[in-house]
């Protein structure tokens, strides 16, 4: 409880991660704030439905709150006039993004009659807000404010993906992605194999437990393994352990 968990890929797609966390978290019976800012809710629900979770039913009975990003922000961009009262969660076009927060906050408050357990805000992905103009430091500032709202106040989970590429140019994103590292309980960090492609390994994983940040003096204890997505999970296994070695 109280977890920041950071998922951060680079030359590999770390998605296989958020729809762990999302299937994981619903069957457990958490109340899930589900921001998607890179794809549709038909997307989630297929893959979903691999996983054995029906999103459609966990949003009808309240366990799962819903953005679509894509649809908002086309929504936003391109003409359907908001509904009096209800500003659009995207709605950072302006410098600040206290809209989403304000999303984020109703949606993970505990309604009454609620039986969810622990509430998670999961984020996929923080870097699509620096893309649509959100400045660097608003995009941290709302990192913090849901940190304040979920993890200490409520004692829920937040996962948030972010793409990052240590060769990139790209300076706002990689600005975002080193400071949310400093702030985080635990990075997933999926990597490409520099060797290029290879059908039996997809990428390697590497697992950092902040306990430098529990507590001073402290070393990180990394973990790396490499993996091979396949139709209805991922299978991990150590360095040169694959099927295409043995």
């Amino acid at each position: 409880q109280g977890k920041f968990t950071l998922l951060r890929d680079s030359r590999t797609d770390g998605s296989f991660l958020v729809h762990h966390f999302l299937s994981f978290y619903l069957r457990a019976g958490c109340k899930v704030c589900f921001v998607a800012l890179l794809q549709s809710f038909s997307h989630y629900s297929i893959v979903a439905q691999k996983l054995g979770v029906n999103l459609a039913a966990a949003k009808e009975r309240g366990q799962l709150v819903f953005l679509e990003g894509l649809k908002s922000c086309l929504d936003l961009l391109f003409g359907e006039e908001e509904q009096p009262g209800q500003p659009s969660p995207l709605q950072f076009l302006s410098p600040e993004l206290r809209a989403l927060f304000d999303f984020v906050r109703v949606s993970v408050a505990a309604a009454a009659g609620d039986s969810w357990k622990g509430p998670v805000l999961l984020v996929d992905d923080l870097s699509v807000l620096l893309s649509l103009g959100a400045a660097p430091v608003a995009v941290l500032d709302f990192i913090h404010y849901c940190r304040v709202s979920v993890c200490c106040q409520l004692k829920g989970n937040i996962v948030v993906l972010v793409h990052s590429n240590e060769d990139s140019e790209d300076e706002e994103n990689e600005l975002v992605v080193n400071s949310l590292c400093h702030h985080s309980d635990l990075i997933l960090w999926a990597e490409g194999l520099a060797t290029g492609f290879c059908k039996d390994v997809h990428g390697q994983i590497k697992i950092i437990k902040r306990l430098s940040l529990r507590q001073a003096g402290e070393q990180d204890l990394v973990q790396i393994y490499q993996y091979k997505i396949q139709d209805r999970n991922v299978t991990f296994f150590a360095r040169g352990l694959s099927a295409a070695v043995l």
